[in-house]
This record gives C-alpha cells, structure tokens and sequence, in this order.
C-alpha cells in the first residue's frame, strides 16, 4: 500500500537530514536494534531493510569470537546459546556475554544436542550426531534450514566462493558397511543449487577427520595437523602443498598460571580446553576447566575469569549480518523466527 506523501516526506529522525540519520547513525545499531528500529514506522522499516543498507551494515559489524553456552533444566540440556565475545571488554563483563540465538534441544532425542560446525559472514553451520544431521542458520535474522542432502557427510569446512557469489560446503563423506571405499576425496556443495553434494580428487580430506575446526584466512581454509599446516584454496577448490613455500613456525609458547588458578578457584585441574584468539594482531588464549572460562594473555596472566554452567569457547567467530540469502526459503523444512529458536 502507498504511503501518504505527507509520510513520506518526514525525516527518519526531526532536525537531521536522512543521510545522517540512515549512514551515520542507524548505521552503527547493532543488529537487535536494527530489527527493532523496523517497528518504528514503514519509513524506517523500508530504510533498514534496503539491501545497500544492510551490506553496509554487515561491513561494520566487529568480527567477534564464538562461545557456547548450554542451558539446563536441571541435569538435562534445554538449548544451546550462541554467544558472540568481545575479547576487547573481557569475560568477566557479564554484559558482554548476552546471546544473539538459542536453539531449543528436541527432549525426544535424549544425549542429542545442538553443535556449532563451521560460521562464515555471519551464517553458521549447526548439528545434531545421532544421527549426523547439518542445518544452516543465520542467528541474526533467526532463519534455520537442515540440509537433509548431507546426512552421512560430515563437514570440514564453510566459505565464500568469490567468483559466483555463493556460499559453499567442504565435505567428507564417512564410509559405510555398503559403500566403504566412497569416502575417497572430498566434496563441495554449494547452498542452494539443489544439486548434490560434487566429488572433486582431494585425498588429503582424509587427514582432516578428526582435526579441529577450519579457520578462513586468506582466502583458504586451513587447519593444523600436529606441526602440519594444510590448507585449502577456495577459488581452484584444491588443497595447497607447499603454501607458497612458506615456512610455519611457532609464534608463542604460553605458561598458564596453574597454580594461581588452583589458588583463586580452589579446586585441582585435570582437563583444559584451550582456544587461541586472535586480538589486535596479538593473541590471547580462553581457557575452559570445570564450570570456569578464563582469558590469559601470552605472557601468561589471568586476565579475567567468568563461572557458567556449559559456557565453553570455540574457535569460530561471527561477524552478524542482516543480509537476506535468497537460499534460505529455498530449502525445506526453512523456518524463521520459529522452533527450534527461543
């Protein structure tokens, strides 16, 4: 329906001509109050939701680390939160730790949960393991979509593919009793074609099977294989042997303050779960024990420590997006603002 012109002719905010209100001040909402800012008026709505507004938008969101948080009821996961770090304020600034999403465990499915895969240009891969299933999900715009084409695969990485603009899959396909030889190579599946998953000759995908997640850098996925560093090209879809010729060395060898630890939280420390993130070209370290999250610098030094129940880090990081995908309704079982998200 039109609007009246006399609507259309009042600036989004009294006393500031548009280009200030939309690119200078809109512009640095975060996401949340961006959506809010919809409900104001169609004037606003209309402007928040051009789709220059919205790439722009993304464009100045800060690339922040990914933690996990699991919700209990009781002894029972009740959801998964996803839950961006600003490693720049600290784990102790509770306010810093605020989900952006909470996916809904299914009670039917009993030890079966949501798993953070892969996140690229703020679009995550979530899973459940029994059976392996993938779904993708923008937690942003609260869109989710299982991929049911990849049931048996299992993901080793998410990227952008820069000549056709899309979004695709690295993928192992996990050999079977009827099918053990099929998991040679790889696979890469492109989200949204509705074509299957495609083989291509990369037998090195083999040796990604039990290595953590892929990190994007450079227009490659890499990972660290013991004092082996692989990497795949995302353009020629290939993976790189030499990388260039060039030498990786380790950068940093950090000493966690055990003992202050032990003194400060008053227990002893069997297992650690430590995540290397990068901070203003420097790197600090999250370090999860028990029910504790710390951050220590490289030289060492506890940072700041923060005690939640399931909260554990990860090494992904998201920079949110409220670009529309024009995958997403494509896919089936697509949902928005919807089950699982709460």
């Amino acid at each position: 329906m039109a609007e009246p012109a006399g609507e259309r002719a009042k600036p989004l905010l009294p006393g500031l001509p548009d280009e200030i209100s939309v690119w200078e001040v809109l512009l640095r909402l975060p996401p949340k109050c961006v959506l809010r800012c919809r409900a104001v008026c169609p004037v606003w709505r209309r402007a928040t939701s051009a789709r220059g507004f919205l790439l722009a938008h993304h464009a100045r969101q800060p690339v922040l680390h990914l933690l996990y948080g699991y919700d209990f009821v009781g002894d029972d996961i009740e959801s998964l939160s996803i839950v961006p770090f600003d490693h720049r304020a600290g784990v102790a600034a509770a306010d810093q730790l605020h989900s952006v999403a909470r996916l809904a465990h299914d009670s039917s499915r009993l030890h079966d949960c949501f798993l953070l895969e892969a996140c690229c240009d703020g679009l995550l891969i979530v899973s459940v393991q029994y059976p392996p299933k993938l779904s993708i999900c923008n937690p942003a715009t609260r869109q989710l979509a299982p991929l049911p084409q990849l049931d048996g695969f299992m993901l080793l990485g998410m990227y952008p593919h820069p000549p056709t603009g899309e979004y695709r899959l690295l993928l192992y396909l996990l050999p079977t009793d009827l099918a053990p030889e099929a998991h040679d190579g790889s696979y890469v599946f492109t989200l949204g074609s509705g074509q299957p998953p495609r083989h291509i000759a990369c037998p090195e995908a083999k040796e990604l099977r039990h290595s953590p997640e892929s990190i994007l850098f450079r227009g490659c996925l890499h990972w660290c294989i013991g004092n082996l560093m692989m990497a795949f090209d995302t353009i020629a879809e290939s993976f790189r042997q030499d990388y260039e010729g060039e030498v990786w060395t380790f950068k940093y060898r950090v000493e966690l303050p055990i003992a202050e630890i032990k003194e400060q939280f008053g227990k002893s420390v069997d297992y650690w779960d430590v995540v290397a993130v990068p901070w203003d070209d420097d790197v600090l370290l999250l370090v999860k024990f028990d029910d504790c999250l710390l951050q220590v610098d490289i030289h060492g030094k506890l940072v700041a420590s923060f005690c939640r129940r399931g909260l554990g880090p990860t090494n992904l990081r998201i920079k949110q997006t409220l670009v529309q995908h024009a995958f997403f309704p494509t896919l089936e079982g697509y949902v928005v603002n919807s089950l699982p998200f709460v």
